[in-house]
């Protein structure tokens, strides 16, 4: 079971103090959110900063929505990061469902799916080293494969779920251990019925905070705050894990349901957390 840890996006100033030392540590991979109508900061260039800044750990988009975005210039982005990162970042897509996102990026809520289809059509095509149209040459420069960086998928309804199978590489799972393990079935159904060799990657997320009183305080006010759009602020709340006993526990619980990676997520900034949650999974 690897455990990597999911970046708090509170303050980007502490982030590369979070990196080097989840470099440094038994962490398989670095994760970080992403909106847009919010004060976080952007994905891509942050784990880009925390590529140069580390050596061996992975960079995770959890999730970038892909459905704000102009599908060459992601893809280029991709490439690039994926090159420059020696083949170090996985790109985790979702679809969101902020309308405030939308509104800003002049995309539209109802048909952010369908959006997201297209997208992996024309990205793929791009990593492919294909010309873009008959009238327009490639894109580069070229993923370190030709299919492109890993790409994951976020998402609890069945089509996010199928389109693991025919797009992905993998899962990503922002779900209790209680229920989580209908969606891997479901995940590992899509991938075989789309003619899939050998299993996708199933990555399971936990919240947690591990620290003093005021820094599980801290971590809730901002995980509050990311969440008060969805109204479901005080029950992502009750799920977050605040003591070595119950982190250990959910590892525990997703390594027996079969996930290959866990991921803490921090919302409290203080990067001694990294020491304490490597104590933890160590």
């Amino acid at each position: 079971m690897h455990v990597g840890l999911g970046l708090p996006i509170s303050d980007p100033t502490v982030l590369l103090d979070w990196a080097r030392r989840a470099d440094a540590g038994p962490f398989s991979t670095l994760g970080l959110l992403d909106r847009l109508v919010y004060d976080n900061p952007e994905p891509l260039i942050a784990l880009a900063i925390a590529a140069g800044a580390t050596s061996r750990i992975k960079l995770q988009t959890e999730v970038l929505i892909a459905p704000l975005r102009e599908p060459t210039l992601l893809a280029k982005q991709a490439a690039t990061l994926d090159r420059m990162s020696g083949g170090r970042f996985v790109l985790g897509l979702g679809v969101g469902g902020r309308a405030d996102d939308h509104i800003a990026s002049g995309t539209d809520l109802r048909t952010r799916g369908r959006r997201l289809d297209e997208q992996m059509e024309i990205m793929r095509r791009v990593w492919s080293g294909a010309p873009y149209r008959t009238d327009c040459g490639p894109i580069g420069p070229a993923p370190l494969r030709p299919e492109g960086p890993e790409v994951l998928f976020g998402g609890f309804q069945p089509a996010a779920l199928e389109r693991v199978g025919r797009w992905g590489g993998g899962f990503l799972a922002a779900a209790a251990p209680s229920w989580a393990g209908g969606l891997f079935d479901t995940v590992r159904r899509s991938w075989a019925d789309n003619g899939r060799t050998g299993q996708p990657r199933i990555v399971a997320q936990v919240n947690v905070a591990l620290g003093d009183q005021s820094l599980i305080d801290d971590a809730r006010a901002s995980m509050g705050a990311y969440y008060e759009f969805s109204g479901r602020a005080d029950y992502m709340l009750a799920g977050m894990l605040t003591t070595p006993d119950a982190i250990r526990s959910a590892i525990k619980q997703f390594d027996d349901l079969g996930a290959d990676e866990v991921m803490l997520y921090c919302y409290g900034s203080d990067a001694d957390q990294v020491d304490r949650l490597a104590d933890v999974t160590t």
